[in-house]
């Protein structure tokens, strides 16, 4: 089961920006996909530590990390903003040219983008996503299964998603696209430990 959408119109990032605030849409294709509800308390710790273990390595240098709600905007041409028929929030994204950051969010494909399941958005994120992403460049994504405690990471080679890697949330993981970062899998264990809630 997808995301509920808004209505049946095609919609742009103008249509967006005047929405009321206390509902939160991603429009992908110009169609506004409303987002799931508060995510669980299992999905912000795993995102919690990702972001953790980001920022620590990423305090110096132009990548820069974000964590949703941050507007993406992905144009296909050269369109003016008020124009751009898709805007997502990812769980959270990497950025490493500045000139892509403005006081909006990020214009552009991010280089790095991890999006963490969840029963209501597993669909959305494994199809609808997976292929905007490819589509826009978006050199790596990774969906991170925290029930499974696997992650299965894609990798952009001559602009398409080739196979994924899987792998269990152990050891250490690098992000091709942000040299020299890591992600180690092992110190999710307090999130992850016997006892805990799935």
């Amino acid at each position: 089961m997808g995301l509920a959408r808004r209505d049946d119109q095609r919609h742009t990032y103008g249509d967006y920006r005047q929405w009321p605030g206390d509902l939160r849409y991603e429009l992908i294709d110009g169609i506004a996909y409303a987002m799931a509800l508060a995510p669980s308390l299992r999905h912000q710790d795993v995102l919690g530590e990702l972001f953790r273990q980001v920022a620590n390595v990423l305090r110096t240098g132009p990548c820069r990390p974000f964590i949703a709600p941050f507007d993406v905007r992905l144009p296909r041409a050269g369109e003016a903003d008020d124009q751009i028929e898709t805007v997502v929030q990812p769980d959270l994204s990497v950025v490493c040219d500045p000139s892509r950051l403005d006081e909006r969010g990020c214009r552009g494909a991010p280089h790095w983008v991890v999006e963490v399941l969840s029963p209501a958005t597993a669909g959305h994120d494994l199809i609808l996503k997976r292929d905007l992403y490819e589509r826009a460049g978006v050199q790596e994504y990774w969906l991170v299964h925290p029930v499974d405690r696997v992650v299965t990471a894609y990798r952009l080679v001559e602009g398409a998603f080739g196979r994924p890697e899987v792998r269990e949330l152990s050891g250490r993981q690098s992000v091709g696209a942000v040299p020299g970062l890591e992600i180690d899998w092992d110190a999710f264990t307090p999130v992850f430990g016997e006892g805990q809630p799935r």
